[in-house]
């Protein structure tokens, strides 16, 4: 009850005219900045810190709390309709989003499943950081390197079950988004790996490029193949809100795996360096044991709804161990926090004691913005969608360029957009031969965690396994992990014995 009155408190500091506005311009340039490829909430956050800096503190980490999580929201926008995704987390949208767009001819309500969703989602993640906050940060705590190692297994393990009913596939190419994320110098001893001689992979590969061109560039060369060919018109398409509405047999689809994600969500995102991407992709992947009346993979509802209620969630959740404890578990958790150090504000336990009313409105600005962000995404669905009715011979150099500015951005060289290249040729042929993308850029992006995970436990326990089944939650993480290698297998031998029908 106590929380409440708090709230209600933080309601007061946020429902102001100035901090209304705020809200709402923070949520803006966060669906501005989700939507476009290459930029990111983490460039978004720290060009925008140095400009609130002569604000209020309150003021200032509401509009940057606001942007940070309409990012959510926003990387879908051109994951659905271009198959381009804004952001990291959205290439799990895009597996689902996309071929409902097209396939489906469902723009609209594509678009609206993955707002709801989100909104849903960031609604639970919310709902729990309110009333659980210090005690889910103290969980946080809890997850050292062995259990986080497990955890990474479980998930790097579990991406074979993206490609349907072939988990061979999944392993080959979850091992070749290890070798690629391997490229570069190590971080513990700074020698150099798989670099060539060549000088710009001592950096490695760069994450925003690598899927931009394989999701992104791969569908222009796919495009290209396909532009002479007969391409069914959206005829009667309806560019309306009323026409993107979903029908209760929709939303009914849409609750289950939101409200799901939601939980498991807002759990991940306090975890440190976990992030909204391991949680997009856990809710997606823990989509995979409940039925769905399509395929995943195929445009189906469940896909958009488990994967966007899980990214906000996080988004939501991770404002637990910062606030509270003053641990950031994201990149853009660290540029928030040297905010909250810039404006004289020190967080940690004291935070909600010392200065409530920052706490607080902080927590009661993500609930504004929340609404905000559902209402602005809602409204520009029918102008999002006129994209789809462009001409494809129009379409390709506009997606080309979407990817070039995305790949220079990073790295402000060619380099980038060289890479964005290679990657599209390269998903462009996995796309031919049957194999989704999807599986090696996720090992892509969680292989440097794992391994800095792996090596910390290893350093802990002096090279001993016994680290992994000393804890409680690590040895449970484990026999998840054997259970999911077994699945399969246990599956195949049960088929061929005649016990399992095909």
């Amino acid at each position: 009850m106590e929380n409440l009155q708090m709230l209600f408190m933080g309601f007061s500091v946020v429902l102001t005219l100035e901090n209304v506005l705020v809200t709402m311009l923070g949520a803006v340039l966060g669906l501005i900045v989700g939507a476009m490829p290459g930029i990111g909430s983490l460039a978004g956050v720290a060009l925008l810190l140095p400009l609130t800096y002569k604000f209020n503190p309150t003021t200032a980490i509401i509009m940057l709390g606001s942007l940070y999580y309409a990012n959510m929201y926003g990387g879908s926008f051109s994951a659905i309709l271009l198959n381009i995704p804004g952001d990291s987390p959205a290439v799990m949208t895009a597996l689902d989003g996309y071929p409902m767009a097209t396939k489906r001819n469902r723009p609209g309500q594509a678009l609206f499943t993955a707002n709801m969703s989100s909104f849903i989602g960031g609604l639970i993640g919310m709902l729990i950081l309110t009333f659980m906050g210090p005690l889910l940060a103290d969980l946080g705590l809890k997850f050292g390197p062995a259990e986080m190692t497990a955890l990474l297994l479980v998930a790097m393990t579990s991406i074979g079950w993206l490609v349907g009913e072939s988990p061979t596939k999944g392993v080959v190419l979850t091992m070749v988004g290890i070798l690629l994320a391997s490229m570069g110098m190590d971080t513990l001893t700074g020698s150099p790996r798989y670099d060539f001689g060549n000088m710009y992979l001592l950096g490695g590969i760069p994450f925003t490029p690598f899927v931009i061109g394989a999701v992104g560039f791969s569908q222009v060369l796919k495009l290209m193949e396909e532009r002479n060919k007969k391409v069914e018109a959206h005829i009667g398409q309806k560019l309306t809100i009323r026409g993107s509405m979903l029908t209760l047999h929709d939303f009914r689809r849409l609750l289950p795996p939101a409200i799901r994600s939601g939980f498991m969500g807002t759990f991940v995102g306090v975890l440190p360096g976990a992030g909204a991407t391991t949680g997009a992709f856990l809710g997606y992947a823990a989509q995979k044991a409940f039925k769905s009346e399509e395929p995943l993979g195929s445009g189906a509802i469940e896909g958009i709804a488990s994967c966007e209620a899980a990214n906000n969630a996080a988004a939501a959740g991770s404002f637990a161990p910062l606030l509270a404890l003053g641990i950031p578990g994201s990149g853009t958790g660290a540029v928030l926090l040297g905010g909250l150090m810039m404006w004289g504000l020190n967080p940690g336990p004291l935070l909600f004691s010392t200065n409530p009313d920052f706490a607080w409105g902080l927590i009661a600005s993500l609930f504004l913005a929340n609404l905000l962000t559902l209402v602005i995404a809602l409204g520009i669905i029918p102008f999002l969608v006129k994209i789809l009715t462009v001409p494809v011979k129009m379409l390709i150099p506009i997606i080309t360029v979407v990817c070039v500015v995305g790949g220079y951005s990073t790295s402000n060289s060619m380099y980038g957009v060289i890479i964005m290249f290679l990657s599209g040729l390269f998903g462009y042929i996995l796309d031919r031969n049957g194999y989704g993308v999807a599986p090696m850029l996720l090992a892509f992006v969680l292989a440097p965690l794992l391994e800095s995970n792996m090596r910390k436990a290893f350093i802990i326990s002096h090279g001993s396994l016994g680290i992994f089944f000393e804890k409680p939650i690590a040895a449970f993480l484990i026999i998840v992990l054997f259970a999911i290698i077994l699945t399969p297998v246990v599956k195949f031998v049960l088929r061929k014995t005649g016990v399992l029908k095909k």
